[in-house]
């Protein structure tokens, strides 16, 4: 049976959502599942925006026969080619063969690859700024290339003043019966998830996140429908939309200190933990602790895009840097994390190794600061070391603290 709701007269959401998916893109933990968005506008001519994952397709065509009501299809808008939105386009052609596919020209090449069907004389090709009426409603394409992948567009309903966001603005999480932001405890259910959602992501691309969101800044924006999460209004599409300016700027969103370690025995997350201990006594408030072997990297990815400081520490192994230290901090090179102030324990029994390779990776990174020299151990914290673990402890305190150095 079909599940669908209109978000305003002419536009119904005819997405859906699984909520037993437990890896999204078979890499990120879902505790809530995801949901997919679609939507369908009728006017004089009807127009499907993007299509789901294959998982609930099933639950789409219902969707979609639904909202039609007996009419045809006229247009079939692809905002973005990833399979999780795509994957219903075979059917759709076969379902309205007489329904234009409208996109711009990646988005042809894309289902060429994707797909072996025949769409010729089938396709409106568009370019940036092109417009298309359906009636009252007036379709505006603006293009976003890598937000994040290189064909993406966003579709703007100038008569609705909806933005249909592709992936940008999304969120893990499953649909749960309140479509909208402002129907449910946003700040509670979702915005840490957009947070992950958006740094594990599209992260890597904040210059192309930066030139998007300046196309769109002079439009009268009163919904945003992103592909994944709910559909965004009032106060929180507002500040989601000031989070986007300061995660894409990589500015830290919170003054506050991320502590990630690797332990094999316990002896580098005892110093870990001490160091935390002596943060919070200073009067540092935001303090999150991580073992890399236990928490998924995407969430200490999101709050290494959350937090203004990191400390990294890890024991050496076998002459180089404990792996899934190393594999962390080339994740968040490789989303391109930059501008924030960093700390280094290594440990070692032997041929201490993992302080001057974490200290080199992250000198790598752009406008990585380094508080402090690499504060080394030698199999264990000892008592003398005490003292220097507590002016390592101050000097990342007073810069937290700094009243002249507050997020963006």
């Amino acid at each position: 049976m079909e599940v669908v709701r209109n978000i305003t007269q002419d536009t119904i959401w005819v997405g859906g959502g699984d909520v037993r998916l437990a890896l999204f893109e078979n890499m990120f933990p879902l505790e809530n599942g995801v949901s997919y968005n679609s939507f369908l506008i009728s006017d004089e001519k009807t127009a499907l925006v993007d299509t789901v994952d294959e998982s609930v397709g099933r639950q789409f065509i219902e969707n979609i026969k639904a909202a039609l009501n007996g009419r045809t299809l006229n247009y079939l808008i692809i905002n973005h080619m990833e399979p999780d939105h795509c994957a219903n386009i075979d059917e759709i052609c076969r379902l309205f063969p007489e329904a234009q596919i409208v996109g711009n020209k990646k988005t042809f090449q894309m289902i060429e690859q994707f797909y072996d069907i025949d769409i010729t004389g089938r396709t409106l090709e568009v370019k940036d700024g092109d417009s298309l009426t359906l009636g009252v409603h007036t379709l505006r394409f603006i293009f976003a290339p890598m937000v994040h992948w290189p064909e993406v567009m966003f579709t703007y309903d100038a008569y609705d003043k909806i933005l249909f966001s592709a992936d940008a603005f999304g969120t893990f999480g499953g649909y749960t019966g309140n479509l909208f932001s402002d129907e449910t405890d946003y700040e509670e259910l979702y915005l840490n998830e957009a947070r992950r959602y958006y740094a594990n992501i599209v992260g890597k691309y904040g210059v192309q996140v930066q030139a998007a969101m300046k196309k769109t800044a002079d439009l009268d924006i009163q919904m945003i429908c992103p592909l994944h999460g709910p559909v965004l209004r009032g106060a929180q599409m507002s500040e989601l939309l000031d989070k986007y300016a300061v995660w894409s700027s990589y500015q830290p969103e919170e003054r506050g200190v991320l502590l990630v370690y690797a332990s094999m025995y316990g002896n580098t997350e005892n110093a870990v933990r001490l160091l935390a201990n002596f943060l919070a006594g200073n009067g540092v408030k935001n303090i999150r602790i991580y073992d890399v072997s236990k928490t998924h990297f995407s969430t200490i990815v999101a709050d290494a895009f959350r937090f203004s400081h990191l400390v990294f520490a890890s024991p050496t192994y076998n002459l180089k840097l404990y792996g899934a230290m190393e594999n962390v901090i080339k994740d968040l090179a490789a989303l391109n994390l930059q501008n924030r102030d960093v700390s280094v324990l290594g440990n070692g029994s032997w041929a201490p190794a993992a302080g001057k390779a974490m200290a080199c990776m992250l000198s790598e990174m752009k406008d990585m600061r380094l508080i402090g020299d690499v504060f080394e151990i030698k199999s264990a914290l000892k008592k003398e070391q005490y003292s220097a673990l507590e002016d390592l402890a101050e000097s990342i305190s007073s810069s937290v603290l700094s009243v002249d150095r507050e997020p963006a």
